[in-house]
């Protein structure tokens, strides 16, 4: 296993390589560039215009400005600079990854740690009341956006709650106050609506997969032959039927983690979140391409590190899988 590990974690270097080179071509399909706002300002003349490109580079052909920017990546770990933000983008990034991992480690947690009792419940339960409910409340998830949902839960939140403090990750008080009793609080009071609202949606489409492959194992021979033979029903299902059923899931966990972190971009908007998509967001509509290419970076080694726990994780289940 070691040495598969080694080997994966090898080929994601010229994985990435490759996407970094794809993804600063496709941005450069987009016309214009960041000086498109000053041009349209009649207050800076060619000459502004001119030194301004050439400060940022933007002057150069973008093949020779990725160039430099995988040089100084390689040599000196520096992923370029903001021309919106006039800051490090290194700095910008750090600056919005803790907001970003307290809110997707939640919403992991709430999504999966819910889904999967659910699931199995729901195949267990096959055409009960709790199975159609929880069928119902699937599809309801399944049905609506979550921009809507995150409208709905904030109008409820103030109108009827009389909530003065909805939207963002803190109160206004506590942003920049360091860490207490008080702030963790507050953080868990606008945590429950940005985990509600990101994870219905990937909760309901799980907890039905679930159901699926565990009703799909129930009904083949060997779960028959194990309880034909006296086994505890709960030894049939958990250690039997479940740990079979899990495997498809484990390959959808690969593919969820990219989208835990990039796939709440509008209720972000919506909740102002300040969190790494927000501000791919933000360089993408400003065409600050060095923030835009580090956040796809992000995300690239996100999914491929997924892939690769997804892989791990298999064979930790299911004996029967082997890397070596």
């Amino acid at each position: 296993m070691l040495s598969y590990i080694i080997r994966r974690t090898l080929y994601m270097l010229p994985t990435l390589l490759i996407i970094s080179f794809v993804s600063f071509g496709i941005i450069q399909l987009i016309p214009g560039d960041f000086l498109n706002q000053y041009r349209m300002n009649p207050r800076f003349d060619p000459e502004t215009l001119q030194q301004f490109a050439k400060n940022f580079g933007l002057d150069k052909p973008w093949i020779v400005r990725y160039g430099i920017w995988m040089k100084n990546i390689l040599t000196r770990g520096d992923f370029g600079y903001s021309f919106e933000m006039h800051q490090p983008v290194t700095s910008l990034f750090l600056q919005r990854l803790p907001a970003t991992v307290l809110i997707s480690f939640p919403v992991f947690l709430f999504v999966w740690l819910l889904s999967l009792p659910i699931g199995i419940y729901s195949a267990t339960h096959q055409y009960s009341l709790g199975d159609h409910a929880f069928t119902f409340l699937g599809f309801v998830g399944l049905s609506i956006p979550n921009f809507f949902f995150a409208l709905v839960l904030m109008y409820v939140l103030v109108v009827y709650l009389g909530s003065g403090s909805v939207g963002g990750l803190f109160s206004q008080a506590y942003i920049s106050a360091p860490w207490s009793l008080a702030k963790f609080k507050d953080y868990l009071w606008h945590l429950w609506p940005v985990v509600i609202v990101i994870g219905t949606s990937s909760m309901a489409g799980l907890l039905r997969y679930m159901r699926g492959n565990l009703l799909d194992i129930l009904g083949m021979q060997y779960v028959k032959t194990a309880r034909a033979k006296g086994l505890a029903e709960r030894i049939v299902i958990y250690k039997h039927a479940v740990r079979n059923a899990v495997n498809p899931l484990i390959t959808m966990f690969g593919m969820s983690l990219p989208d835990l972190i990039s796939g709440s971009l509008i209720t972000a908007i919506i909740m102002d979140l300040p969190n790494v998509e927000r501000l791919y967001w933000d360089a993408l509509m400003k065409q600050d391409e060095y923030v835009v290419m580090t956040v796809l970076m992000f995300f690239s080694v996100a999914l491929l590190m997924g892939n690769l726990l997804a892989d791990i994780m298999l064979a930790w289940v299911d004996p029967r899988i082997r890397y070596d």
